[in-house]
C-alpha cells in the first residue's frame, strides 16, 4: 500500500492522522430553544401565494449541503459497493435458505438420514459467510470513482482495509 503522503485522498475520506477536524467542520453552537407564542394569529383563508414572505438567503442550508456533498460517498461508488455486497452476501445466504428445502426433501423422501445438527451447522455456516460477504463486498469495491476495480477485488480489499485500520489507529491515538 502507498504511504499516506503519496496516496491521493478520496473526497469522502476522513482527513488527517491526528483525527482532528478542519476548522470549517467544527461543531456549531447549539440552537436556542423555541419559545411558545402567547397569541396565535388566525390563518388567512384566501391568501395569495405571492403574499408569503420570501427568505432572502439560505446560506446555512447551502453550506450544510456542500459540506455533506464533499463527505458523502459518490453514487457510482455506492452502486459498486451494493452490487458486490449482493453478490458476496446474497449467494451464501441463498444457499443457507436452500439448505432447509434440500434437507427437508432428502429426509422426507428417505433419500438420506441427516442429523438435525448437520442442517443447523451448514445453515449457520452459509449465513456466517453471508455476513462476511457484506464486509468483503464493501471493502473489495474500488472507492475511486474513475476506476471500476478488478472482478474479485483483492487489491482493492488490501487498500481499503488499510484505510479502515489506519482510521481506527488514528482514532485510538487520541
Amino acid at each position: 500500500m502507498a504511504s499516506e503522503s503519496s496516496r491521493k485522498r478520496l473526497p469522502f475520506e476522513p482527513g488527517g492522522k491526528s483525527g482532528s477536524k478542519p476548522a470549517d467542520e467544527s461543531p456549531k453552537a447549539a440552537k436556542p430553544a423555541r419559545t411558545k407564542k402567547s397569541a396565535k394569529k388566525p390563518a388567512a383563508v384566501n391568501k395569495p401565494a405571492a403574499a408569503k414572505p420570501v427568505v432572502a438567503s439560505k446560506k446555512p442550508a447551502e453550506a450544510k449541503r456542500s459540506n455533506s456533498a464533499t463527505t458523502a460517498i459518490p453514487q457510482v461508488v455506492s452502486d459498486r459497493m451494493l452490487r458486490r455486497m449482493l453478490a458476496f452476501s446474497g449467494v451464501p445466504t441463498g444457499l443457507g435458505i436452500l439448505t432447509f428445502f434440500v434437507s427437508y426433501y432428502l429426509v422426507a423422501n428417505q433419500v438420506v438420514e441427516l442429523p438435525s445438527y448437520f442442517v443447523l451447522l451448514v445453515t449457520l455456516g452459509c449465513f456466517g459467510l453471508g455476513v462476511v460477504g457484506l464486509t468483503y463486498g464493501v471493502l473489495s469495491a474500488s472507492w475511486d470513482e474513475e476506476r471500476p476495480g478488478t472482478w474479485l477485488g483483492l487489491d482493492e480489499f488490501r487498500v481499503n482495509f488499510g484505510r479502515v485500520t489506519g482510521a481506527w489507529g488514528a482514532k485510538s491515538e487520541r
